[in-house]
């Protein structure tokens, strides 16, 4: 199932927001993917196989802030050759840095498409996909990518890392409405025992708009709902941590960029704010939080997250220690890496399907369009694209779930394919 929740979805604001900020201050692939495989006969095509990978690596909101899924696909592409390739042929990666803008998407996709001839492309991470009808008229597989906009749930022929259940016939969700489930909160209400949330957002449109849907979720659950508003240019955080502790939050939710976060933490910690969550998402689902939070240890230590992939600090699990061992000569971890990682995996197990035949764009679309609850053997919860004519009222939805412990990074909070609700979908637009 695709994992288009709420809490998530509302992504795509808050990476506007996050531009304003940057400018004012199916079917498994098993480990033999990786084993090498016997000498092709002379006759065979040996020619590298080429994907495409577009990044908005030197975006306004940072050079590192949509580079982690490029990075996991490319780690996954490297041990693939090493290890023998696809059918005796290279992954050949082709990337491209869109520069964050509309302009830029579309050049690269003009680029990677018309005259790199890319078979597909994975792992797409961009702040503006302005390029997406323009692959889907082309037909190119786009597997994997990170849904920040509402371009998978709008186009035929993109696949997004969470699947689509909406008809993807040119217009976004239905009639121009997104859905998503409020699990994110009925699992701390249920889990945990939380009753009162906090929002925290800017007097600025995009964190306004993700601040009321976040609201509008935990209302639909019953929450008591705390909504807190600092100012854009000079917010006092201070304020806010004071009425979050007299308000008696238990949870906190956030539609501020990365500094505010840190802020905001650093002042709950002056006032002695205790809360049972300050609850993040997974784009913020990295190891560098010892030192992004270094001001703020009682605040990083009561940082949640949520996201429909497999905590990369799961060692224990075979898929992630691979992912892990492939990937150990990056600086830093993140699940956006591991999610980058399984978007190269899906791409390959389409290719390997089609290889009897012939690796082309219109097999690799063909197998993409059937994958009915992919796992990347268990990185994933089950992915599937389905074109519903309705959108659902509500759905059995499954999260992974961890928080932050100082000396041991994120810990894993129960199992994912077993921590699930069956939730109200609630329509939003984006």
């Amino acid at each position: 199932m695709p994992r288009r929740r709420l809490f998530r979805a509302a992504e795509a604001a808050l990476a506007v927001l996050l531009l304003t900020v940057g400018t004012a201050c199916g079917s498994r692939l098993p480990e033999s993917d990786f084993e090498h495989r016997e000498r092709a006969s002379p006759a065979q095509d040996r020619t590298p196989i080429r994907v495409g990978i577009v990044t908005s690596a030197t975006s306004p909101v940072g050079g590192s802030a949509f580079t982690g899924p490029r990075d996991g696909a490319k780690a996954y592409f490297e041990r693939l050759n090493a290890r023998g390739g696809l059918d005796g042929r290279r992954i050949e990666v082709r990337e491209c840095d869109d520069g964050g803008s509309g302009v830029g998407n579309n050049t690269c996709v003009h680029r990677l498409i018309d005259e790199d001839k890319v078979v597909a492309l994975a792992a797409t991470t961009v702040l503006d996909y302005a390029g997406a009808s323009r692959v889907s008229h082309a037909r190119v597989p786009d597997i994997g990518g990170q849904p920040i906009g509402a371009a998978y749930d709008t186009w035929p022929h993109l696949y997004g890392v969470y699947g689509s259940l909406a008809p993807r016939d040119g217009t976004t969700g239905w009639d121009g409405k997104q859905y998503g489930g409020t699990e994110v909160y009925r699992y701390f209400k249920r889990e945990h025992g939380a009753r009162t949330a906090a929002v925290v957002s800017y007097n600025q449109a995009a964190s306004a708009a993700y601040a009321r849907l976040v609201e509008q979720g935990l209302k639909a659950e019953g929450y008591k709902v705390v909504t807190e508003q600092v100012d854009f240019a000079l917010p006092n955080f201070r304020a806010v941590a004071a009425d979050l502790k007299e308000q008696g939050a238990d949870l906190v939710f956030d539609a501020v960029d990365s500094h505010g976060n840190a802020q905001l933490c650093e002042a709950m910690d002056a006032a002695g704010v205790e809360v049972t969550a300050k609850v993040t998402n997974v784009q913020n689902w990295t190891s560098t939080v010892q030192d992004d939070y270094k001001d703020a240890p009682h605040c990083r230590n009561a940082l949640w997250a949520t996201g429909s992939s497999r905590n990369f600090e799961d060692v224990g699990n075979a898929a992630v220690r691979e992912f892990r061992e492939a990937t150990k000569g990056l600086r830093t971890h993140s699940q956006w890496q591991l999610e980058g990682w399984a978007a190269a995996k899906w791409f390959t197990a389409a290719a390997q399907s089609c290889a009897p035949q012939g690796i082309t764009r219109a097999c690799v679309d063909a197998h993409m369009n059937r994958s009915q609850d992919y796992t990347a053997d268990g990185l994933l919860l089950p992915v599937r694209f389905e074109r519903l004519a309705e959108p659902p009222k509500s759905r059995r939805t499954c999260l992974s779930v961890a928080r932050w412990k100082d000396g041991r990074g994120w810990v894993s909070q129960g199992d994912m394919d077993r921590t699930c609700f069956d939730v109200p979908q609630l329509p939003y637009q984006q």
